[in-house]
C-alpha cells in the first residue's frame, strides 16, 4: 500500500538523486564557462589587431559566455527548488513520526477572549496549528488561523470539496509551496496593497507625451549630427536640457523608487506563484471561482505582475550611473519609467488585493489539503440536518499517538447538555478538546479523527483555561465570571455548542456546586446544547430535574495499590475518585 509516509520517502529520494545530477551539471557548466573565458581571452590575444577577426571573435566569445551564464543561473534556480521539495518531503516524514514541535507554532495568534481558540490547544507549541501548518507566505498563516477562528459553519460541503482536490494535487502543491519559500522579501503583501491604494499620482499625465516626443526628437538630433548636419554642440545642449526636465522632478521620482524598491521582488516572485494557480486545471466550484479572480483582466495577472516587475526592474537602472546619466540626458528614461510605474496603479489598483489574497488562500488551503492526505483514515463529516448535532463513532484526538489512543462513541442531539464526571487525569478534559476540535475541523471542511462522522452544523464556544490578570488587577474568579457572561449573551441571539471545564474553581466547594447548578440550569432552560466536565458530583442530580441532561464519566480503577485508566465514555456518575491516592502514591502525604 502507498502510504503518505511511503510516498514522502519515494519523493525524497528521487528529487535527491535529480539534486545531485543537477548539481554535477552546475560543476560541469562553470568548468566550461571558465574554459571559454580563457579560450576567447587567449583567441583575442592571437588575433588583436586584426580586424574585423578580434571583433568577432570577442563577440561571439561575450555572447556565449553570456548564454552560459544565464544557463547556470536558470539550473541554480531549479537546484534551489529541488532543495525546498526535498525539505517540504523532510517535513513531513518527520511529523508523520510525531515530530512537529520544531515548526511554527502560530503562538501570536493565541487569544484568551476568542470563542475557543485559547481552550482546546488550536494555537502554541504542540498544537494543532503547530501540526497541521505548512503555509509559506504571512498571508496564508494568517489566513489559515482565521479558518480556524472564524467559527462559521456555511459551505462546508464545498470546503470539503476543495480540500479533497487538492489534496490529489500532491506534486503541485509541493511545487507552490518549494516556490513560495523562495520568496525572500520581507514586506507583507498588505503592506504593498495598501501602499498601492493609497497611493496618490504626482507626476503630470502630460509627462509621458514629453518623454515620447524628446525621444524622438534626441534620436533625430543623433542622426543629424552622425551626418554633420547639425554640429555636435546642439547634441549636447539638448542632452543637458534632458538632465534639467529630469532634474525638475527628481524628488517625486526618487520618493517612488524608494516606494517601489520595497516592493520589486514580491512582485517579481508572486508571479510566479500566480502563473502556477493559473496553469492548473480545477474542477471545485471554490477553486474555480478564484482561479477567475486572477483571469479576470484582459491578461493574466501573473502576465500583469511580470510586466509590473520588469518596470521595476528598469527602475533599478537608475543606480548605475553611465546608463542613468545618459538615458535620464537623451530619453528621460527615469520619468517614463516613473510614468509607467504609476499608469499601472492607476490601471490596476481596484483588484490587486484580490490577486494577493489568491495566493494566500491556495497557501493555506494547501496546508488544509496536506492533512487530508497525511490523514487518509480519517473521515468528512456527514452534513445533516438532524437533531443528532454530532453521532460520531471512534471519535478520537488528531494528535493523538493512533497506536495507543483510545477512541470514544460519542452522540449528542440538539438542545442536550451532558454532564461528564470522572477521576482526575482519567481523560474528562482531553474528551472536551476532541469534541471541540472535531467541531472546529468539521466547520473548516476538514476530515474529523473518527470512523463514522454525522453533523449538523454548529458554532463552538467555550470555557476551559481562565487565567487572572495582573495587567488589568483582575482575579482569577472574576475572569471566569466575565466568560460565563460572554457565553450566556452569545447564546441569546445564535446557537451555540458549549464545552464548559470545571466552572467557578475560583470560589469555595459549596458556593461553587450551588453556583454551578444554577449555572447549567440557565444553559439548559436556554436550549443550549454542550457538555460540562466537572469533579462536583452533586450536579449529576440535575439529571433527575431535566430530561434533557444526561450524566456520563471517565472511570479510574485501583488495583494492587496501581491505578489504571481506560479513557472510556461511560453513562453514569464517577463512583472512583484519585486524588487521596494519589497523594499518597507520591509520598506527598
Amino acid at each position: 500500500m502507498n502510504t503518505p509516509s511511503h510516498f514522502y520517502s519515494e519523493e525524497k529520494s528521487a528529487l535527491e538523486k535529480e539534486s545531485a545530477q543537477l548539481k554535477k551539471k552546475s560543476i560541469n557548466l562553470s568548468i566550461f564557462r571558465f574554459g571559454v573565458f580563457l579560450a576567447t581571452g587567449f583567441l583575442i590575444y592571437l588575433t588583436f589587431g586584426k580586424y574585423p577577426d578580434v571583433f568577432i571573435i570577442a563577440f561571439l566569445g561575450i555572447l556565449l559566455f553570456a548564454f552560459l551564464v544565464v544557463k547556470h543561473i536558470n539550473l541554480q534556480k531549479k537546484r534551489a527548488i529541488i532543495k525546498a521539495k526535498i525539505s517540504i518531503n523532510t517535513t513531513e516524514i518527520d511529523v508523520l513520526n510525531r515530530k512537529f514541535h520544531q515548526l511554527e507554532s502560530g503562538k501570536e495568534f493565541v487569544n484568551p477572549m476568542h470563542y475557543y481558540s485559547n481552550d482546546i490547544d488550536l494555537f502554541g507549541v504542540g498544537s494543532f496549528f503547530q501540526y497541521l501548518n505548512r503555509s509559506v507566505t504571512a498571508e496564508g498563516k494568517k489566513l489559515l488561523a482565521n479558518t480556524f477562528t472564524e467559527n462559521k459553519t456555511d459551505g462546508i460541503v464545498e470546503k470539503q470539496n476543495t480540500i479533497k482536490e487538492l489534496a490529489t494535487k500532491v506534486k503541485w502543491r509541493q511545487h507552490f509551496g518549494a516556490l513560495a519559500s523562495l520568496i525572500t522579501t520581507k514586506d507583507t503583501s498588505g503592506f504593498i496593497v495598501s501602499w498601492i491604494q493609497n497611493y496618490k499620482i504626482v507626476l503630470p499625465k502630460v509627462l509621458g507625451i514629453v518623454q515620447i516626443v524628446f525621444s524622438i526628437a534626441s534620436l533625430t538630433i543623433i542622426g543629424l549630427v552622425s551626418f554633420g548636419i547639425v554640429p555636435f554642440s546642439i547634441l549636447v545642449i539638448w542632452f543637458f536640457i534632458g538632465l534639467f526636465i529630469t532634474g525638475a522632478f527628481v524628488k517625486k521620482t526618487s520618493n517612488l523608487y524608494a516606494d517601489t524598491d520595497k516592493v520589486r521582488e514580491t512582485f517579481k516572485q508572486y508571479h510566479v506563484l500566480l502563473n502556477e494557480i493559473e496553469n492548473e486545471n480545477f474542477t471545485s466550484k471554490v477553486l474555480v471561482e478564484k482561479q477567475q479572480i486572477i483571469n479576470s483582466e484582459t491578461k493574466k495577472a501573473s502576465a500583469i505582475f511580470k510586466e509590473f516587475s520588469r518596470v521595476l526592474d528598469a527602475f533599478d537602472q537608475r543606480n548605475n550611473v553611465v546608463i542613468s546619466v545618459v538615458g535620464n540626458g537623451l530619453f528621460l528614461t527615469e520619468i517614463r519609467t516613473a510614468t509607467n510605474v504609476e499608469k499601472w496603479i492607476s490601471k490596476y489598483k481596484h483588484t490587486v488585493d484580490k490577486w494577493f489574497s489568491v495566493v494566500a488562500f491556495f497557501d493555506a488551503q494547501n496546508s488544509l489539503a496536506n492533512f487530508h492526505f497525511n490523514h487518509t483514515k480519517f473521515v468528512f463529516p456527514e452534513i445533516t440536518s438532524d437533531k443528532e448535532v454530532v453521532k460520531a463513532t471512534n471519535l478520537g484526538h488528531p494528535l493523538l499517538d493512533a497506536t495507543k489512543r483510545i477512541d470514544n462513541n460519542f452522540t449528542i442531539h440538539k438542545e442536550e447538555f451532558f454532564i461528564v464526571t470522572g477521576a482526575n487525569m482519567a481523560g474528562k478534559s482531553t474528551f472536551l478538546r476532541t469534541i471541540s476540535l472535531s467541531i472546529v475541523m468539521a466547520n473548516c471542511g476538514l476530515p474529523v479523527c473518527a470512523e463514522n462522522f454525522k453533523y449538523a452544523p454548529i458554532k463552538l464556544i467555550t470555557s476551559m483555561r481562565t487565567t487572572d490578570s495582573l495587567t488589568e488587577d483582575e482575579s482569577y474568579f472574576y475572569s471566569e465570571l466575565k466568560r460565563l457572561k460572554f457565553i450566556v449573551d452569545e447564546i441569546k441571539t445564535t446557537d451555540y455548542f458549549i464545552v464548559l471545564d470545571e466552572i467557578l474553581k475560583g470560589t469555595n466547594s459549596k458556593d461553587k456546586a450551588i453556583g454551578s447548578k444554577k449555572f447549567v440550569e440557565k444553559l439548559t432552560k436556554s436550549k443550549s446544547t454542550g457538555i460540562i466536565a466537572t469533579h462536583d458530583v452533586s450536579l449529576c442530580e440535575l439529571e433527575n430535574e431535566f430530561t434533557d441532561i444526561k450524566n456520563y464519566y471517565f472511570d479510574a480503577e485501583i488495583s494492587n495499590n496501581e491505578l489504571s485508566f481506560d479513557y472510556t465514555l461511560k453513562n453514569g456518575i464517577c463512583k472512583n475518585m484519585n486524588a487521596s491516592f494519589l497523594l499518597q502514591k507520591m509520598e506527598i502525604v
